[in-house]
């Protein structure tokens, strides 16, 4: 696509005349249909052509209506959303954090129908958005809460009861496990390809998670298509890369954050997740493929195209988190066409779209070997030598940060007491640290390509983690006389990795679990424990019997004696397994400042044809206030930007309820404004009547706990 050209007075009268952008062959820009799928387009590229908000009037922008959902009871505690809405002429699609689906008036903010797929509140894994399809005046809705996969009429909300049974399709079905002791689910909305769906699944991280195989249904029917294993079957090409029955009882290689397809090529393009369990291998010695690939199949039959595999063997948790990125770029005077992939572990590997071959060098380079017993880590690990990475992968004492004396001396004895060997430093009793940590680099916002300029623009978050790794067995040593002890156990074994062991959660990552007896009745908590809810896995098919009882009397402060007293271990029936204590938690000093230097988050623009960065600013979401010279910090957050013709990079904070607009030449920030609570979703926009609007789901307060959807524009010419 080329850049459109002329005055900002220019690109408001074409933005009136309905023609906010220009094509290639200079067809005028349909903007009804700007943003019809999950992250703007079937590339995943987060780019709107759009241009009516520009640099030269972004600061007139406000905020023009607010949608407010009413799934969340009034008392209940906030929630988040992390929706990227839709809009097809004229009508928005989004979802609540609570799995309503909802038709909006995407000029005026109007509800046109709402559609729940859930019992009673039944809770249900996060879901990042809905799927458009049509054909003719057949236009449906295709949405996924727990593990079915529905249609619903476009138009009126209903579901169409001709799809798959009763308008729903069970993920349950159609991959290895029994589908009466598992729950599949759809963290990322699917992908449509003509007139298929294909989708990839959320599942458990723990031990004995199904495999995450990727399949394609009819649209029209719900008939299931093809099937492809992403852990491989005897026969199938990277079976060798595995132990000869891994097939059979090994799990994940999961699509949890998207796909892309190209349409012209027929292919879809798919980021996929580690194996299971994410820290310890020992049951799965070799690279395992399809894990951490960037996997390209056949969209209409599902057979293989080509992989790349961005970690061999991964016993870090650096799964693929964001769809890949489909691109185009120059280099000698030609185009290239490509897919660009970001990492947790901070790179960018550039990849020919035909092939999978790298456009820039590549390297395989040793990295150092495990101490865990049984553990048997891969030699080599993929380094591209262009673009260098966009987070930090390695420091030193120098890098640890110097806020007081005290939280100095504490933090330096950590890092002089674990194991610390740079990138890829395995997992160790010693403990050791981890940089990027599971919350580094890009996360599941993913990076927004600009077709116009061939620039990428990626969030990073520079953020180490203490791994502390425990042998998960030897809990069930301990004291169990109490089913309160054994879920005790339980509990520490499948839920202190995010929630803490001391139930005190992860702020704006994971709840806290403490005093929950008090907040949510005891079959709520017992339904999200197997069915999953929000960004916890369905651990049905998991947890034993007694270790779900286990932990409801743990969590629920029951001391009754055990009706069955466990069986005591046997070494030789029980498989050794180790699991980390501590991951998704940032190692900070004592007074709560990450260990490493700022700043922590960033915001990049690389040029993708030079494998160069043309900018990179500190995002900083810091509520503090700084005095002259103080450096802008940054923290954590996981959504992504999105960039747009008009000159403009938009991008969300977090805990700072920021949203923010930058120069996307420069880096200069140009625009903010406040929202009523925490954002941890992606941006898009859209146009009605020839008026650009930009968009995006708000988290709940604790007067609206539902969260809403906010819109903004420029004023009304008089």
């Amino acid at each position: 696509m080329k850049q459109c050209k002329g005055s900002p007075s220019l690109f408001f009268l074409i933005a009136l005349l309905g023609t906010l952008g220009c094509t290639n062959s200079g067809d005028r820009l349909n903007t009804a249909r700007t943003w019809m799928t999950y992250k703007g387009d079937a590339a995943s590229s987060s780019y709107s052509p759009l241009a009516e908000i520009n640099i030269s009037n972004v600061k007139e922008l406000h905020n023009v209506w607010t949608f407010q959902t009413t799934d969340v009871p009034d008392g209940a505690d906030p929630v988040t959303s992390q929706s990227n809405p839709i809009i097809v002429d004229g009508i928005m699609y989004a979802n609540s954090a609570k799995q309503t689906v909802y038709a909006i008036n995407a000029k005026t903010g109007e509800k046109i129908w709402s559609f729940n797929p859930l019992e009673n509140g039944d809770p249900s894994s996060t879901s990042r958005g809905v799927t458009y399809w049509e054909d003719g005046d057949d236009k449906r809705i295709l949405y996924s809460a727990r593990n079915f996969l529905m249609a619903i009429d476009a138009t009126t909300g209903k579901l169409i009861t001709t799809f798959g049974e009763n308008g729903k399709v069970n993920l349950n079905v159609g991959v290895r496990d029994d589908p009466n002791k598992i729950s599949v689910s759809l963290t990322t909305p699917g992908s449509i390809y003509k007139d298929l769906i294909i989708v990839g699944s959320r599942l458990s991280d723990f031990y004995g998670s199904p495999p995450g195989y990727i399949r394609a249904y009819n649209v029209k029917t719900g008939a299931l298509a093809w099937t492809f294993h992403t852990i491989p079957h005897p026969g199938e090409p990277g079976y060798g890369t595995w132990p000869p029955d891994a097939y059979k009882y090994a799990g994940g290689a999961n699509c949890w954050a998207g796909m892309s397809i190209d349409n012209e090529r027929g292919m879809v393009f798919l980021a996929l997740g580690s194996p299971t369990f994410d820290y310890y291998g020992a049951d799965r010695e070799g690279a395992n493929l399809y894990g951490n690939s960037v996997l390209a199949l056949d969209a209409a039959t599902g057979h293989y195209k080509w992989h790349f595999q961005t970690v061999h063997h991964d016993i870090w948790d650096y799964d693929l988190p964001c769809p890949p990125n489909l691109v185009t770029l120059e280099q000698d005077g030609k185009e290239i066409e490509a897919v660009a992939q970001a990492t947790k572990h901070g790179f960018i590997f550039v990849l020919n779209r035909d092939t999978g071959e790298p456009i820039f060098p590549l390297e395989e380079r040793e990295v150092p070997a495990s101490h865990l017993p049984g553990e048997i880590a891969y030699k080599t690990q993929p380094f591209p030598t262009k673009p260098k990475p966009f987070v930090k992968q390695s420091m030193t004492e120098e890098d640890l940060n110097h806020f007081t004396q005290q939280d100095y001396d504490s933090i330096l004895k950590t890092f002089t007491s674990v194991r610390y060997e740079g990138l890829f430093t395995p997992p160790d009793l010693k403990g050791t640290l981890s940089l990027p940590g599971t919350n580094g680099g890009v996360n599941w916002g993913g990076a927004a390509f600009d077709p116009t300029s061939s620039y990428l623009y990626i969030r990073g978050n520079n953020l180490p983690e203490i791994q502390t790794i425990v042998d998960a067995n030897a809990f069930f040593a301990a004291d169990n006389s109490t089913r309160y002890e054994y879920g005790r156990s339980a509990y520490m074994k499948y839920c202190a990795t995010c929630h803490g062991t001391n139930l005190e959660g992860v702020p704006s990552v994971f709840p806290a679990l403490s005093a929950l007896k008090e907040r949510v009745e005891e079959h709520e908590t017992l339904l999200k424990l197997r069915q999953g809810g929000g960004q916890m896995p369905a651990f049905k098919g998991v947890l034993t019997p007694r270790e779900e009882r286990g932990i409801m009397a743990f969590l629920y402060d029951k001391e009754e004696p055990l009706i069955e007293v466990p069986q005591e271990i046997n070494s030789e029936e029980v498989p050794v397994r180790y699991m980390n204590s501590t991951a998704y938690r940032t190692w900070s000093d004592p007074s709560g400042n990450p260990a490493l230097n700022a700043p922590w988050n960033t915001l990049n623009a690389l040029n993708l044809s030079t494998g160069e960065y043309e900018w990179q600013i500190p995002l900083d979401d810091d509520e503090e206030p700084k005095e002259k010279g103080v450096p802008k910090k940054g923290l954590s957050a996981r959504s992504g930007p999105m960039v747009t013709a008009g000159g403009l990079v938009f991008i969300s904070g977090a805990a700072d309820k920021k949203l923010w607009a930058f120069d996307k030449k420069t880096g200069e920030l140009v625009w903010e404004t406040e929202l009523p609570a925490a954002n941890n979703a992606n941006v898009c926009s859209y146009a009605v009547d020839g008026k650009q609007y930009i968009a995006l789901s708000v988290g709940g307060t604790k007067e609206n706990p539902s969260g809403s959807v906010m819109a903004f524009a420029l004023p009304e010419i008089n």
